[in-house]
């Protein structure tokens, strides 16, 4: 009897809510996949590694070469105490002229003016010096007293036009007569006569080159036929102005 009380006390009861599990979690959306920007990252990560290494390349790629420190003038050469030793990454490309040539490179002629600081390329340089951009190359045979003494390749000089010829001193020359005009005041002299004298014209005369503007070409090497020429040694001072 107590058995069916209890039992009919137990049903009257309400039933507590069923707890889920803890394995039944609500399903999470899954995640997007963004495979572009993977592949992405990806290429430039590979570029970054790249270019660091040819960087590194490049740095251990490099040679010595030759730098002008003082410039040289047209036909001019190079000395030890003019050119200098610098580091340049190696192109295939370019006429360097390396440290180990220097000595090649001082037998031979500027064919052009070569500012200070210039890292030098073999067209730089040749056996005959050249005219620059604007410049032409006249040749004077000079006899003494048409020039000054001890002139030499790279020296600024003035070319006088006289009528009945020059006198010349040991560091210059001077002009006399009664029509003597400037046919240039700012001449290069690009040649001069060589020790053995290979370049002494006839018996008396001397060769000499210089490099002038254009323009006043013609006027020079007519006024040189007619041994109407004199030269005058500009200082360094005043070539620079």
């Amino acid at each position: 009897m107590k058995i069916q009380e209890r039992t009919g006390a137990g049903q009257g009861r309400s039933a507590a809510p069923a707890q889920p599990s803890v394995g039944d979690r609500l399903p999470t959306p899954p995640r997007e996949r963004k495979p572009a920007l993977a592949a992405l990252a990806v290429l430039l990560i590979l570029v970054g590694a790249l270019g660091a290494t040819m960087l590194v390349l490049q740095a251990g790629d490099r040679i010595e070469v030759v730098k002008v420190t003082k410039e040289i003038p047209v036909g001019g050469k190079v000395t030890d105490s003019d050119v200098t030793s610098v580091m340049v990454a190696e192109d295939s490309d370019i006429n360097y002229v390396k440290w180990a040539q220097l000595g090649t490179l001082k037998t031979l002629k500027a064919v052009t003016t070569i500012p200070t600081g210039t890292v030098v390329m073999g067209q730089m340089f040749g056996d005959e010096a050249g005219a620059s951009d604007g410049k032409t190359l006249v040749g004077l045979s000079l006899k003494a007293g048409q020039f000054p003494a001890g002139i030499k390749v790279g020296d600024t000089v003035a070319a006088y036009h006289v009528t009945d010829g020059g006198s010349s001193s040991n560091s210059s020359a001077s002009t006399s007569g009664n029509s003597n005009s400037v046919l240039t005041d700012k001449a290069t002299v690009t040649s001069v006569p060589s020790a053995d004298s290979d370049d002494i014209v006839g018996s008396a005369n001397s060769a000499y080159t210089l490099a002038v503007d254009s323009d006043v070409a013609p006027a020079l090497a007519q006024a040189a036929a007619n041994s109407q020429v004199v030269l005058v040694l500009v200082p360094s001072s005043n070539s620079s102005n």
